[in-house]
């Protein structure tokens, strides 16, 4: 297992990256690591990753810091910044793919790409602070999840340095790829345990000309969830979304559900889909269309569950959430992605009585009742030591997680301790 510190660790990487970009953490870094470098070049990183193996220094690649900050027990003595690391180094909007490197964020690449009406449409929580590192190792996504998937469907290629501070390629440049090990599925959601992604290849799609939102409120959750199954059996529906009472009032709802369903297409195409709604919906509520409906739908993409005390991720069947989010109790707050079957949760307030364990017990029990898994997003530092981040695989499944670990990463360096089983 490698050390958590290192005492003399910043003079040390003088001498690879010069001390002006050697520093303190940021107040949110902290959380994630005790010394920050920012690594200009792969080499610099291969180099660094180099002398940390030799001394089993811990490391930990970050980009805003937020996924790690939530869940790291402790720091780790190295957290490398991609911060320096982030151009585009090759897009092609008639092959519609973009090669870039990991430190830009996917606000500034889909800015680079809005000329051309392309989009990498992965909308994670605050995409101008998402690193296409963060994106990748952490697996963050959004409402689009139901229509255009998450990085992993989308990324076709990736390079990044592991054992040995070797640069290590998977896939291509190209979509009809399939030379060498899927490694992009391998380093997607692994949380830098396996490596530090450099580079990624990702395809891109085209911008839809125009975008609305049917935003209606309910009593009762479980008509929300009603009306959402109705619709998606219906619609090729763009997001389809629910919020909780506390986390819906920032849509000026009063102690309601909200169902959101977005839908995208040509003027016509719209204008169809909303009178379908309208049919299939026979409720009050309204459609937004233009600055609005994008309004709205930031504000249900932005929905912050890195910094609550206590937030978890579920996913199940879709056919099972409602019930699934039912059981987790009237103290859960949540925002549903009612199509895809995943929800995050929050404990709404200081409502529960019982601790931040039992509150975790009950939500992983729920979500393993309807053969789904939890992880956690998200937990105040006083109770990170007495939780369990990830759900603990089969006997068979955490041995094989664990060969892959010691393969990629025998000294391990690579952000120990963040990932499923203590790996």
């Amino acid at each position: 297992m490698a050390a958590t510190t290192s005492s003399n660790l910043p003079n040390r990487l003088d001498s690879i990256v010069g001390a002006d970009r050697v520093r303190p953490p940021t107040d949110t870094e902290a959380r994630a690591a005790e010394t920050i470098v920012e690594p200009v070049s792969v080499e610099e990183i291969c180099e660094i990753v180099r002398m940390c193996e030799a001394d089993r220094i811990a490391l930990a690649p970050i980009g805003a810091a937020r996924s790690l900050a939530g869940i790291r027990r402790s720091p780790v003595a190295l957290g490398i910044s991609m911060a320096r690391l982030a151009r585009i180094v090759a897009y092609e909007p008639d092959d519609m793919t973009i090669v870039a490197e990991s430190g830009i964020t996917v606000g500034k690449l889909n800015a680079a790409m809005a000329g051309a009406r392309q989009r990498l449409p992965v909308d994670p929580c605050s995409p101008g602070m998402t690193t296409l590192g963060s994106l990748i190792g952490a697996a963050h996504a959004g409402p689009l999840r139901l229509s255009e998937g998450t990085s992993r469907d989308l990324l076709i290629g990736v390079r990044f340095v592991g054992h040995g501070g070797n640069l290590v390629h998977g896939g291509g440049r190209v979509v009809k790829n399939v030379a060498g090990y899927d490694l992009m599925k391998l380093m997607g959601g692994a949380f830098g345990t396996l490596g530090i992604v450099t580079e990624a290849t990702f395809r891109v799609r085209p911008i839809p000309s125009d975008y609305c939102l049917a935003v209606v409120p309910y009593a009762r959750g479980s008509d929300a969830f009603a009306a959402a199954c109705i619709l998606n059996d219906a619609l090729p529906l763009s997001n389809l979304d629910i919020l909780s009472p506390a986390l819906a009032i920032g849509f000026h709802s009063t102690s309601q559900f909200l169902l959101l369903a977005g839908f995208s297409g040509n003027p016509l195409e719209v204008d169809d889909q909303a009178e379908r709604i309208r049919d299939l919906v026979s409720v009050r509520g309204e459609i937004l269309s233009g600055d609005g409906a994008l309004r709205s739908y930031e504000l249900l993409r932005d929905i912050d569950f890195h910094s609550a005390p206590l937030a978890a991720q579920i996913a199940v069947p879709p056919a099972f959430l409602a019930r699934v989010l039912e059981a987790c109790g009237n103290d859960t707050e949540f925002r549903a992605h009612a199509g895809s079957g995943v929800a995050q949760i929050i404990l709404a307030g200081e409502r529960s009585a019982e601790g931040p364990a039992r509150t975790i017990a009950r939500w992983r029990e729920a979500a393993h009742s309807a053969r789904g898994n939890l992880r956690l997003i998200a937990a105040a530092p006083a109770i990170r030591n007495s939780l369990e981040f990830f759900d603990t695989p089969n006997a068979g499944a955490l041995a094989l997680m664990r060969r892959l670990k010691a393969a990629f990463d025998p000294a391990g360096i690579f952000n120990p301790g963040c990932f499923v089983g203590g790996i």
